[in-house]
Order: C-alpha cells, then structure tokens, then sequence
C-alpha cells in the first residue's frame, strides 16, 4: 500500500546493512535481457532537451488525460478507478503549471480544469478542512484508506494545498483566473491546521476521524516527507500551529547528529536517510537551495541522500541485483511482493524511475543515465502509456504494470525545477510561506568560499557536470564566502590553462551560478576559485 504506514517499519530497521542480504542474491547475477548500456555514448544538449521534454510531456499526460473525468482529481493509480487521491492530485496540478509552461495546453484549458477541480474540493468531504487521502472521484465521499483512517489526513492535504498555491502564483491573470485565486485562497484558509494539534499534548496529528478519533495515534514526526506539512501549518493565515507543536513533535532524536555513509555526510533521518521521496515530496516548489536551519542545510542534505542512495547500490548492494550506474534509485514503490518504502536499510532490487528521475535536481548527470537506459536497454519493459511504468526488479524478472500518481509527479516536477527553477520561483517566495518559515527557524543559507551545491563522486573524486539541455552549457554554482576580488580558472587535467572565468574580479559575499563556457568540449577539467591566499579547486568531468 501507500507510503505513510510503510515508512515507519523501514525506518525501524536496524540490521546490518549487507547481512540484511541473501547469500542467494550475492551469487545470482540479473536478468540478461534487457541489459544496461556498457558505457554511456555522449548525447547532445538537444537530444537530451528532447529525451526531457518526451517523459515529461508523457507523465504530464497521467494527470492530465487520465484525470477522473468527473472531478479532474487525479487517480491514485492506473487501475484504481474512481479512487482518486488527494496528495497526488496536489502533484497533478504542479504537473499541469508546467503543462501550461511547456506548452502542451493552453493557460484557459488549465484553469478551466483547476476550476472544477477547486469546485469538487469544496463541496467533497473534509474533516476540520482537512481531505482524506482517498475520495470518490464522482461524489466525493471518503474512501477509507486502512479501516480506521476514514478521515482527515493532514500531510496529503499538505501536498494539495502546496499544488494549490503553487497554481494560484502561476494564474495571476483577470477573470477565470482572479476565480480560481479566490476558491483556492478559501479552501487554503479552511484548513484547521491547530485542530491537529488540539489533543493536548502539543503534538501535531496525521489524522483525525469521526468514527475513530485519534486512534490512529500517528504524530508527525520527522524526518521523512511531511516537512512541507509543517511549514504549511505555520504559515496559516487562519488556523497556525506554534513553533512549540514544531519543535515538540517534528524535530526529533535524528536531527542534527551527523552520519557519514561511504563519505557523505547527513546531519538528520534515518539510517542511510530512507527512501528517496525524503528529498522529492516537501521539496516540489519549496526551494531546498534557500533553506537552512540549525539542523541541516537543506540542499545539502538532498544531494548527499540522493548521492548516498546511488553510492549503497553501486558499490554495497548484492551484485545479484543488477544495479549500475544507469539502473539505481531506491524508494517507496510497487515491487514483486507488493508495494514498499525501498532504501538501502529495506533493500530487494526494485528500483522505481521516480528515485532517480526526482533527483534530477541534485544529480542531473546521473539522472540522465538512468533516464537513457529506461528509454533505450529497458524500454520495451518500462514504457508505458503515461511514460515510466512504477518500477523494475532486475533480479525476480518483474516490471510494475500501474503507474501511480505519487510517483508520477515528481518526475514531471522535479525535472523541470531542474530545467527552469519554475515551480520553486512561484511557492517559496509567498508572503505567507515566507513568514511561516521565519517562525520556524528557516534562514537564507551562508557559504564559505568554494562549491557548496555541488558533491563529488567519492569512488571518482571529481563532479560529474551535464551540459544543460536548455541553455546549452556547463553551469556551476560557487560561493564567495566574503566580499573581496576573486580569480576563477579552469583548467585541463594536465594543468594547462583553458580560460580565466573570473579575472581578479570584485564580488560580494553570495552565491553565483557561472557558465563555464558553450565552446567546451566534453572530459576531463579542473576549476579553481582564489581569493588572496585562499583557493579551493575541485575536479570536474564535462558530459
């Protein structure tokens, strides 16, 4: 089943990592067909831009043409009928923004469907504002997801009300769209975020049912997917928690003591940081890049989760499961055995395209290899009629047939906040997003010179740089920890100078993104950053 009752037993995993594995799984090798690509050919920004835009546009196609046509709420799955779902729906309607900004329908087509689905929100059963995860997609009635959860599920109408912002920003127009801004603001301040914490005991609840009160007894704590819960709770206009419900409930033991897993540090989660949706769900259109606390910094934390997730099944995995640097990425999906939150802590082979393809963000080049493969060595098993199917088990021979939204979602999402930044641009900078972060302790992040949004392969030691499908060029973010007058150079493996970025040049304290130049060609570089008698360096690889 879905994610919010899984994550709890993976998280109570405490085996060893590699005596959790079968001998038997160390021994066999995968499936032989289909095979992985023995090395990767070198594509070209505009085949990769058209590789993008084809599972994008795809995936899109899962919300969009597959909508219940009663309600346009989206489906849970691909088989599940009129069960529509709340929080995918939610991703649906970011999946639609960048429909409309790419151009596969028009800015009236969406709002005409936004409208009715706002329509069909207001009037479908709530439970002090919040949606049950599941409703009936005709009469929106609540559909019980576990016999006592027929109720209020407060972190999946946090995924709504997060599409739902993020959709009134994108329509700032007149008519049709100053409607739908108004429907939205009201179904956003009907939601009676404090009623979850009205227990007593400061906590703040997943749920809340007419029938069973809190017997589902399920605080929210972190860290895992429900961040964007917290924040959202905060930021009410009408129904706030306090910092105290925060601190009381999400941040827990796990925060702020730092792991080191093959290299790469996490200061808070579960062993090896759990599956990969930690790193999707609350960041959709919250920017991680901007965010950071006493805890963590949030960018950080994704990009080494993500790099850990990739490094565990590269180099520490069975071998018998088949992963690769083009096959990897593990997460909450559907497998042989049914559906579980997969992480290197609850391992079985299944890798789920939304892991990898959610990652693109923080890993674009190794995202696109794993892209390349389900859409060339398994695309005769993985492609399906929405793009990806769920998942594949190399080892039992299995392919997912469903597609789901959960997992749908932040493929569309994820890979264009990685082209365009789009949906990040319209939720993080709200008013009331702004200050409800504030009051939770959430800061601009500060750097020390150097390259702090990028993480090197530990096994290679150098950054693995993707041309950018869009804009055609290498880019890389750097940071300049004080003002002063900076050098930046790249240089070829052999030491030679290939140009001078930055030629003692004044800047101030802040973060850059620098394009390093269209007329590169791909392999083996070095880039130094100097200010005065400081200058870190890392080694990059041009792809």
């Amino acid at each position: 089943m879905i994610k919010k009752q899984l994550w709890y037993c993976c998280l109570l995993l405490v085996c060893t990592l590699l005596s959790c594995k079968s001998d038997e799984a160390d021994q066999d090798t995968p499936a032989p067909e289909p095979t992985d690509p023995v090395e990767t050919p070198t594509y070209t920004a505009a085949e990769n831009r058209e590789l993008l835009e084809k599972v994008q546009q795809a995936t899109f196609r899962y919300f969009w043409d597959f909508a219940h046509p009663a309600s346009g709420m989206a489906r849970e799955r691909s088989s599940s009928g009129d069960v529509v779902t709340s929080g995918g729906t939610g991703f649906g309607v970011q999946a639609i923004i960048v429909g409309v900004h790419r151009g596969w329908i028009t800015r009236a087509q969406a709002v005409d469907r936004l409208n009715k689905l706002t329509d069909f929100l207001a009037r479908a059963d709530r439970f002090h504002g919040a949606w049950p995860h599941w409703l009936n997609g005709n009469t929106g009635a609540v559909v019980a997801f576990s016999p006592k959860d027929d109720g209020g599920d407060l972190v999946e109408t946090s995924f709504l009300i997060n599409g739902l912002l993020t959709a009134r920003a994108y329509f700032n127009g007149t008519g049709a769209e100053a409607e739908l801004r108004q429907k939205i603001t009201k179904l956003w301040e009907t939601v009676e975020w404090d009623w979850y914490a009205s227990r007593g005991d400061k906590k703040l609840y997943w749920h809340w049912s007419p029938n069973f009160g809190w017997e589902m007894n399920m605080p929210i704590q972190g860290w895992n997917e429900a961040l964007i819960t917290y924040v959202l709770a905060a930021s009410s206009p009408t129904h706030p928690i306090s910092t105290e419900v925060y601190r009381n409930t999400w941040v827990g033991a796990n925060f702020g003591f730092a792991q080191n897993y093959a290299g790469y540090t996490l200061k808070m989660g579960p062993n090896y940081g759990g599956p990969l949706f930690f790193a999707h769900y609350s960041f959709l259109s919250l920017d991680p890049r901007k965010l950071e606390d006493d805890y963590t910094n949030y960018w950080q934390h994704n990009l080494n989760h993500t790099m850990v997730n990739r490094s565990y099944s590269l180099h520490a995995a069975p071998k018998g499961y088949g992963y690769s640097e083009s096959f990897w990425g593990l997460t909450a999906s559907d497998d042989p055995d049914g559906y579980a939150a997969h992480s290197p802590a609850n391992d079985n082979g299944t890798v789920a395209p939304t892991a990898a393809l959610g990652s693109f963000p923080y890993t674009p080049y190794y995202s696109m290899q794993v892209l390349r493969n389900f859409y060339t060595g398994l695309s005769s098993k993985m492609v399906g009629e929405y793009g990806l199917k769920d998942a594949h088990n190399k080892y039992r021979n299995w392919t997912a047939t469903d597609h789901l939204a959960i997992d749908q979602g932040p493929i569309v999402i994820m890979i264009e906040n990685y082209r365009s930044g789009l949906l990040w641009s319209l939720f993080t900078g709200l008013p009331e997003i702004q200050a409800g972060l504030s009051k939770l302790g959430f800061r601009q992040p500060t750097y020390e010179t150097g390259f702090p949004l990028v993480s090197p392969d530990i096994m290679t030691e150098q950054i693995d740089l993707l041309r950018h499908p869009d804009k055609d060029n290498y880019f890389i973010d750097l940071a300049t920890g004080e003002t002063g007058t900076y050098t930046l150079k790249l240089f070829k493996e052999d030491g030679t100078e290939v140009k001078s970025i930055w030629n003692a040049e004044s800047k101030g304290a802040g973060l850059e993104q620098v394009a390093l130049g269209q007329e590169l060609e791909p392999g083996k570089y070095r880039i130094v950053l100097s200010m005065d008698a400081t200058s870190k360096e890392v080694a990059l690889y041009l792809h």
